[in-house]
């Protein structure tokens, strides 16, 4: 499966408040995967690392007008960025302002205005991505919680009691190790884990899918099993809390690294 085929991530430049707060949850509701981008530098290091994503720009914020033209252009123009959808979210209704990203620049995502309030801004949005094959082939959003020291778990099933680091999770299930490793058999039901997201705890059942083998130790997949409504949003609110902090961690990575690599130019030029 390509990496197309796993679906596209979805980037919000300099969201507004209502995306913030209200119409991310509805899309992460969706399974689409859903970023927040508050920094030009950023969107142009992870623009260029996902050239098949989707971008949204808050006409609204950060820069005047002609100068988001220019850069939605410039981005457009640029052969490494040249495949990213661009749509527009804004308060201003200008049907001029409109016709001119629509028609004359050729943005590919449309241009969303907030003014026809949340329901239908959201209708409109995910109308668009779904037209964008977002989604892909892919049907949950899975988060990585390696990097995170806060994502484990307590196991109980009869006499065996241990707990564990969480590597993965999505609605569906999750992959741990488990410390000590009690030899769990496939197919095996346990009825009571608890789950640490951060400051999240959650209740779940599930059953052991799979196990492979990773450095001589055994990663356990379980799919859950009777999951809540309510534990299904502590779950989803904890995927988006760490594919944000998984992404932002890459890009300051990739920054230091160009920073890195632009001093030892910058000294090679010198001598």
């Amino acid at each position: 499966m390509s990496d197309q085929d796993l679906g596209k991530k979805v980037f919000f430049l300099y969201p507004p408040s209502v995306i913030r707060d209200e119409m991310i949850r509805r899309l992460i509701e969706q399974e689409y995967e859903v970023y927040m981008i508050k920094d030009i530098g950023t969107a142009n290091r992870l623009l260029r690392k996902n050239p098949h994503s989707l971008c949204f720009i808050n006409l609204d914020a950060a820069k005047s007008e002609p100068e988001w033209a220019a850069w939605i252009t410039e981005t457009m123009n640029n052969p490494e960025t040249a495949h990213v959808g661009i749509g527009i979210v804004t308060y201003n209704s200008d049907e001029n302002l409109q016709k001119k990203y629509l028609m004359d620049i050729g943005i590919q995502c449309g241009f969303i205005r907030l003014k026809l309030g949340i329901d239908e801004s959201t209708r409109i949005l995910l109308t668009t991505l779904q037209a964008n094959e977002a989604k892909g082939r892919r049907k949950y959003v899975r988060a990585n919680c390696q990097h995170d020291t806060i994502a484990t778990l307590n196991l109980r099933d009869g006499p065996i009691k241990t707990g564990g680091k969480i590597l993965d999770i999505s609605v569906v299930g999750f992959s741990c190790f488990l410390d000590p490793d009690p030899v769990m058999e496939k197919n095996s039901y346990i009825r009571d884990i608890q789950l640490k997201l951060r400051a999240s705890l959650v209740r779940v059942e599930a059953v052991i899918y799979g196990m492979r083998e990773v450095d001589d130790r055994t990663v356990y997949v379980l799919i859950f099993r009777n999951l809540d409504a309510n534990s299904r949003e502590k779950i989803r609110a904890y995927i988006q809390i760490a594919i944000q902090a998984d992404i932002e961690l890459q890009d300051k990575l990739d920054s230091e690294l160009e920073e890195t690599v632009s001093s030892k130019k910058t000294a090679h030029a010198g001598t």
